[in-house]
């Protein structure tokens, strides 16, 4: 009897154990109140539970959501705005240059091409170049294609579409190489085929919007004289007549992209003036909710305008975290904090993935792109080299000053330079100065003290150090800042990497 009692003890603690993980599965499965909410790693997403996500707590009922089913739609719509942030930079950078440009220069006619020239002008750019002069003009393709003459001679330039993706590169870098030429530029919707023959390039942009740029490399009177004369645009089937160049403005202005609602509006009016490429109709869909649909005018209510706020704060934070904290390139030269600005192709896009994040970081801080400057060659196009961290790793303060040894015999056909630029405009920096030379420096610099090697010491930073003043560039206030240092026309010591920047070192 003894024996039959414990066998039975031992059968029924058996039992028990073997059917308490059943019991805590069914429970999982039916759901029990938790005075406790699960994190969301370790959610099941099944029965019934109360979830703690970063947006809110969510509850499930028998499945369902019960509870926070607006917390769950900010939540997506938020996640959508701060990633169409980083998506749509490149054409909202764009768009307000050009409505900038026309209001600050009232270009607003087919032939005006502004001339930037001085500082003040130059200061409007995102990371202006400020060694050359830039003639730009903004056009439209809907009112039908264009036909420009570009006239031979030591340019570089480019046409552009509103994603600032090449449609053509003009001059040098050009399939003119530099002879001159006329170009039919093509818009999305119209047919490429029926404009064959009737000039030297044809063709065809993605979007309405396109930009024409160039860069008078020879930076002579009688040059830009040439090329104002030289130059000529109208619309396919009119005359060409000539061009205006608008000189002399010299007045303050921003083409740094809004923040705020002002961004989601420029971003609508664009999206009403352009056609949707496959690759966006993706996005185009996350927009709706937001506020931005093809025919509608820009009307957030409330909620949308909360939203978006936070959508493009948060949208800007990461652009900045991806440029200071790079994850998607390495520095260029080993042991350094050097990069190669460009880490995306020419169209944007390969095989398998939209350059997303390659294209922004560059366009969230800098505008235009060219066959010469994403893919420079030996002898032609432009490289741009930058940094934001001294030598030991540290980010570069306004409050100290820094100096940069540039080598002797920088590998360049025509000339380098060092611009200053704000960290948080990303144009040139405002540090009281007047003229170029208090923002950048290079090797046309006249003024530049060299040292017994041929090398030439930069400083940057809150003091020059004494005697130093030609070779100095002012930082002020808390306004972070990088350079570009670019290289014209690099050569082969630049490719193979036998040409080397040294770090920015800390000298107070």
């Amino acid at each position: 009897m003894k024996r039959a009692i414990i066998h039975l003890s031992l059968a029924s603690a058996f039992l028990i154990t073997a059917c308490q993980p059943q019991e805590e599965q069914q429970a999982n499965e039916k759901g029990t109140d938790s005075s406790s909410d699960i994190a969301l790693h370790s959610a099941a997403l099944k029965g019934n539970e109360d979830i703690d996500t970063p947006y809110g707590d969510i509850q499930l009922r028998d499945n369902y959501v019960t509870k926070g089913e607006d917390v769950l739609f900010d939540a997506m719509d938020f996640q959508r705005a701060s990633q169409a942030y980083i998506w749509s930079m490149p054409m909202v950078s764009f768009k307000q240059w050009q409505l900038a440009q026309a209001k600050t220069f009232d270009a607003n006619n087919l032939g005006d091409f502004v001339v930037y020239v001085t500082l003040k002008e130059k200061r409007g750019i995102v990371t202006g170049n400020l060694t050359t002069p830039y003639v730009i003009n903004f056009l439209t393709l809907k009112d039908g294609a264009i036909k420009v003459k570009v006239p031979p001679g030591q340019i570089a330039g480019m046409f552009l579409d509103a994603w600032q993706k090449p449609v053509a590169d003009i001059g040098l870098t050009g399939p003119d190489q530099g002879k001159g030429g006329t170009y039919i530029v093509v818009g999305p919707e119209d047919d490429l085929a029926k404009y064959k023959g009737q000039a030297d390039y044809v063709i065809q942009s993605e979007t309405n919007n396109i930009f024409i740029g160039i860069r008078l490399l020879d930076s002579s009177p009688d040059f830009e004289k040439k090329v104002q004369q030289e130059m000529n645009v109208a619309r396919v089937g009119d005359a060409f007549k000539p061009i205006r160049f608008i000189k002399n403005v010299d007045k303050e202005w921003s083409a740094t992209a809004p923040r705020g609602l002002d961004y989601w509006e420029l971003l609508s009016e664009l999206y009403q003036e352009e056609p949707v490429r496959e690759q966006d109709k993706v996005w185009a869909a996350m927009l709706e909710p937001l506020g931005i649909k093809k025919g509608e005018p820009f009307n957030p209510d409330k909620r949308q305008k909360k939203i978006l706020l936070e959508g493009a704060a948060m949208g800007e934070l990461m652009l900045r975290n991806l440029q200071t904290n790079p994850r998607v390139t390495k520095p260029y030269w080993d042991n350094t904090y050097w990069y190669k600005s460009f880490d995306f192709s020419v169209p944007q896009i390969t095989d398998y993935k939209v350059e997303l994040d390659e294209r922004s970081i560059w366009f969230y801080e800098a505008v235009t792109s060219s066959k010469g400057m994403v893919n420079p060659t030996p002898g032609a196009g432009q490289a741009y080299m930058t940094t934001k961290r001294d030598g030991q790793g540290n980010l570069l303060q306004a409050d100290k000053t820094y100096k940069l040894r540039v080598p002797a015999d920088v590998p360049v056909k025509q000339f380098w330079s060092v611009t200053l630029y704000s960290e948080n405009t990303r144009r040139p920096y405002d540090n009281g100065g007047t003229e170029l030379k208090d923002v950048t420096l290079g090797s046309r610099s006249e003024q530049l003290q060299k040292n017994a090697d041929g090398s030439v010491d930069i400083y940057v930073g809150a003091q020059a150090p004494d005697g130093k003043e030609s070779n100095y560039l002012k930082t002020v206030g808390d306004d972070g800042w990088f350079v570009l240092f670019r290289l014209y026309a690099p050569t082969e010591p630049f490719f193979d990497k036998s040409f080397k920047l040294p770090d920015w070192e800390i000298v107070e």
